[in-house]
């Protein structure tokens, strides 16, 4: 505390005191507030505040009492800066004290008054400035068509007394390219046709090849994706299902496979859905902003308006953090509490940022809203064709009229609205979905506006002690037993919201022939017979269903009721799914006007207790003879509406994906004091982007621009041709994808916390190349690839001079040895294994079951069916549950955006690898392949299975050790161990 007190004496000193006529006027802004930048405001300032003091403003001193304004002696800053007795002075702490000048003139400022003046607000002036390397134009290079990135390699290694290594033999390399460029290892056939191909452009005309492959585009958007922090869930606490999310990992891959230029690829993936709104691939690309993780309690369910904020300003940094990050290698988070520490990028520019994603929101979506509307209208004019045909079939057969089509806002024969329904509160019908009711009466029953549903409740028997209204002309029951007094949803033409299932005993109700009355504990409806009848003209009626549990399993029950004019004429007590169907078939007398359907919690709270009446119906109890002219009408109609209904089958809904749209309700973006959602200064703030890079234009906007039109001009800024961090950034990236480091070695970083360049020149000439082949990245790769310097061998002596100058081989005198990664791995073993399923495209995999709750439960199964045996890339991801033992071979956490992998050494790896179910399966698979390709000579079997999985023939002494190991173990022990290599699991 007594620390506090002398840095506050500091400031506070500042506000008053005479000037001597023989003293100099101390200026404050030039000559004391570059002490405190100086030496004070690493710790003092706003979102650090040691000593609880900050030293931005004046007002962050008024409240305190440090400075004694014109007493400098009595001031406890003064005793904090001053060596007493020999001893360093007490701050600045951890580094040199203020110079005996520094000193000299807070005195004098203090004794003077210490004024500061009320517009100089003092901030930490950060590592790097506008002259940081990366924030320079690109170099120019007057003889760049005659370069190579070798000369760049050779002229530094020169410098250091090194030289290349030699070039790695044949099936080293294309084992090398394999992996590089597509995930996979070579066949055998490939490697010995490449190893014994005689043309002198083999090596070239393979790189072609395997870039003309689609495995390439496989291969690299597991890398992009790891920078979109890619999954198929939200993550948070309720990690619900993304189902759609696939499509933009597929527009990543094809995107890739095309050769689509760079800038256009950002472009697309930042606002594609508004430069190219008729394009669905480019609308798709925004799912990249959409791609990270998303708080559906913080967002959606939370009741508090200050959660919902502050989940809101979670989701706009990760938006913005996102695009800058993968895009410009831009720390910009940083910024979110303070002005950068390291590189010049204010708190004002990030918030600035985040406005231009202030509109936005994360949402399923379908890819063209004109596609949509013309899809529903051909849809409803089907549908309305198919209910007058099933209306006038019903009425000429008299098959009977369906309860939930009632519901649905229908006559019975097919007019109503699937998944309609009405609130048991009021009466209302409509279509959206609801939870847990609110402000629910019980025992209140409402009338509807429906013709034929007499009306709604919410029951509570209590135990028998409870009179229920249930119809409009004052019917009672009694009897039920005491409910929770809660409801949920609608009562539903379809199933309610949430529920576990609509299918039971075998019957999906949802589908062609089929329909369900959804009612969720606690609900009641009444049908109208009479009305019906009038109507219809049916007399004699019968009511028909199958009533059954429709949630889920785990000991949940719920009771089901029908009443008759007010009289119980079935109950079925403590329905669970374990029950199945129950049959009703129910006579209904001609005096009877009222059938009222209810379903209660059975006394042990309303979660997951979903009654549903499957095929509910009001049928004539007696025969109807048709005339001959009837007759030839129903064959027609019969007809015309398996016609239509096959026309309404076939009409495709246009596909939906995982992406952003407009917000109804975008609020003005303020700067956030320290980051907190509940703290905003200043006036809103208009889109802009960093004005370190000098040579563009940072103002992306005013307050009345769009948000479609504030993405446009960030895609723009960032693509622009002056722009060279875009292009250096991809560069590096595609560096460091081909030899395990970048130039920068921290790719997604290039600011003053970030690596720097070990070849600055070379970066800047592949970053002008991009350009100059219209930002091609698959020219960029054939560069890369084809030089000496990629080609190189990676095996070197302990003692090589290199090891010694360059142990960190930043200078390349070789090429790094690299592990594979968690899904190369995987994939490897499969395609050795002879099980890997190519399937392209679609849906994820799910190699776990899913199991729907507050927090869905993912359960992970061994791999072992065609269907789960393709590419990695091709799996559904899940966030807060990630697969064990890819994690463990070091997969990223989708919650991060990842730039650069781990690659650790654990003890677990090396049990995984052998124990792991999945691989014992694959092991075994793999030595089933190597006997049907090999015969039962155990020397071919050797042979064959080092062929397969080292794409090599075993050398030396290896031979007679593995056919030894093999009569004594065999093949599957042998095949298990290769799969355990470092030789297989290494790139070299």
């Amino acid at each position: 505390m007594k620390f506090q007190r002398t840095l506050c004496v500091l400031i506070i000193l500042a506000i008053c005191s005479p000037l001597s006529a023989d003293e100099t006027h101390i200026d404050f802004k030039k000559q004391i507030a570059p002490i405190f930048v100086e030496h004070c405001l690493r710790c003092h300032s706003p979102g650090i505040d040691k000593g609880d003091l900050s030293l931005d403003t004046i007002e962050d001193l008024k409240a305190n009492d440090y400075l004694i304004a014109g007493a400098p002696d009595s001031s406890y800053l003064m005793d904090l800066v001053t060596s007493h007795n020999g001893e360093a002075p007490a701050m600045p702490k951890e580094a040199e004290p203020l110079s005996d000048d520094d000193v000299t003139l807070l005195r004098k400022w203090i004794q003077q008054g210490a004024t500061w003046p009320d517009d100089v607000v003092l901030k930490e002036k950060s590592k790097a400035d506008f002259s940081w390397w990366s924030l320079q134009p690109l170099r120019q290079f007057n003889d760049s068509t005659e370069l190579q990135i070798d000369d760049f390699i050779k002229a530094k290694l020169r410098e250091n007394g090194l030289s290349l290594s030699p070039q790695a033999d044949r099936r080293t390399l294309i084992r090398r390219l394999s992996f590089d460029l597509h995930g996979l290892p070579p066949t055998p056939k490939e490697v010995q046709e490449f190893v014994n191909d005689p043309d002198p452009d083999a090596y070239t005309k393979l790189v072609d090849r395997m870039l003309d492959s689609p495995h390439y585009g496989e291969r690299y958007a597991q890398h992009w994706l790891d920078l979109a922090h890619y999954a198929d869930t939200h993550g948070f606490e309720r990690d619900k299902r993304r189902d759609s999310a696939w499509r933009y990992r597929d527009y990543v891959i094809n995107s890739l496979n095309e050769d689509k230029p760079y800038d256009r690829f950002l472009q697309e993936q930042i606002a594609g859905d508004v430069l190219w709104p008729e394009d669905e691939q480019a609308v798709i690309a925004t799912g990249f902003l959409a791609a990270g993780p998303w708080d559906f309690v913080g967002q959606v369910e939370t009741k508090s308006e200050e959660l919902r904020r502050s989940a809101r300003s979670l989701d706009l940094d990760d938006m913005a953090t996102q695009v800058m990050t993968s895009t410009m290698a831009t720390t910009i988070n940083c910024c979110r509490c303070h002005d950068h520490k390291l590189d010049p990028i204010s708190q004002e520019e990030y918030y600035q940022l985040r406005a231009v994603f202030a509109g936005i929101k994360r949402e399923e979506r379908v890819v063209s809203d004109d596609a949509m509307t013309r899809y529903e209208n051909i849809k409803t004019e089907l549908t309305k064709t198919l209910q007058k045909i099933d209306t006038e079939i019903g009425k000429l057969e008299g098959s009977g009229l369906n309860l939930a089509d009632m519901v649905g806002g229908g006559n019975g024969l097919g007019s109503g609205t699937f998944r309609k329904g009405i609130d048991a509160r009021s009466g209302e019908i409509q279509v959206r979905n609801l939870s847990g009711l609110d402000n629910v009466v019980t025992n209140n029953f409402v009338t509807t506006s429906s013709e034929f549903i007499d009306g709604v409740f919410v029951p509570d028997g209590q135990d028998g002690l409870a009179e229920i209204t249930v119809s409009s002309t004052g019917l009672t029951v009694s009897g039920l037993n005491k409910t929770s007094g809660a409801a949920w949803d609608l009562i539903r033409n379809g199933p309610v919201a949430s529920q576990h299932s609509p299918e039971l005993g075998g019957i999906d109700f949802t589908k062609e022939g089929h329909s369900l009355l959804g009612l969720h504990a606690n609900s009641g409806v009444t049908v109208d017979v009479e009305a019906i009848r009038k109507v219809h003209r049916k007399t004699k009626l019968r009511f028909t269903a199958k009533v059954g549990y429709f949630g889920a399993s785990g000991g949940f029950r719920a009771d089901a009721w029908i009443f008759l004019d007010g009289n119980l004429v079935k109950k079925f007590s403590q329905l669970g799914r374990d029950q199945g169907l129950q049959e009703i078939d129910l006579e209904i007398p001609l005096h009877s006007r009222f059938l009222t359907l209810i379903s209660t919690d059975g006394g042990n709270g309303y979660g997951h207790d979903q009654i549903g009446f499957g095929d509910p119906v009001l049928k004539p109890d007696e025969s109807v003879e048709l005339s001959t002219e009837d007759q030839q009408r129903l064959t027609d109609l019969r007809l015309e509406r398996i016609s239509t209904q096959q026309q309404l089958s076939s009409l495709e809904a246009p596909p939906k994906f995982y992406g952003v749209v407009t917000k109804k309700d975008s609020t003005p973006v303020y700067l956030l004091t320290r980051g907190d959602s509940e703290s905003p200064s200043g006036p809103p703030l208009a889109p802009g982007a960093l004005r370190s890079l000098s040579m563009l234009d940072p103002d992306l906007g005013t307050l009345k621009t769009t948000e479609g039109e504030r993405r446009v001009a960030l895609a723009k800024w960032i693509t622009h041709s002056e722009n060279p961090l875009t292009p250096r950034v991809i560069v590096n990236r595609l560096w460091h994808w081909h030899f395990g480091q970048g130039i920068v070695n921290t790719p997604s970083d290039f600011g003053f916390g970030g690596d720097r360049p070990s070849h600055p020149e070379l970066l800047d000439w592949l970053a002008m190349r991009l350009q100059q082949e219209g930002w091609s990245l698959k020219a960029m790769h054939r560069l890369i690839l084809n030089s000496e310097t990629y080609k190189q061998q990676s095996r070197h002596n302990e003692d090589a001079i290199g090891m010694t100058i360059d142990a960190d081989n930043r200078l390349l005198w070789r090429q790094n040895s690299r592990r594979l990664e968690a899904e190369a791995i995987r994939d490897a073993v499969l395609m050795v294994s002879g099980c890997l399923n190519l399937e392209r495209g679609g849906p994820g995999f799910e190699d776990f079951t899913y199991q729907e709750a507050y927090a869905p439960i993912y359960q992970y199964i061994t791999a072992d069916e065609p269907a789960l045996f393709r590419r990695s890339i091709y799996r559904y991801v899940v966030r807060t549950t990630p697969d064990r033992f890819l994690t463990t071979l070091d997969c990223p956490d989708p919650a991060n955006l990842t730039a650069k992998r781990m690659t650790t050494t654990t003890p677990l790896q090396s049990l995984a690898l052998y124990n792991n179910d999945f691989m014992l399966r694959q092991a075994r698979y793999f030595a089933q392949r190597v006997e049907a390709e090999a015969g039962e000579t155990v020397v071919g079997q050797v042979n064959r299975a080092f062929e397969l999985s080292l794409c090599r023939l075993p050398q030396g002494q290896e031979q007679q050790f593995a056919i030894s190991f093999v009569k004594q173990y065999g093949l599957f022990a042998l095949c298990r161990s290769l799969f355990n290599t470092n030789e297989y699991l290494y790139v070299d």
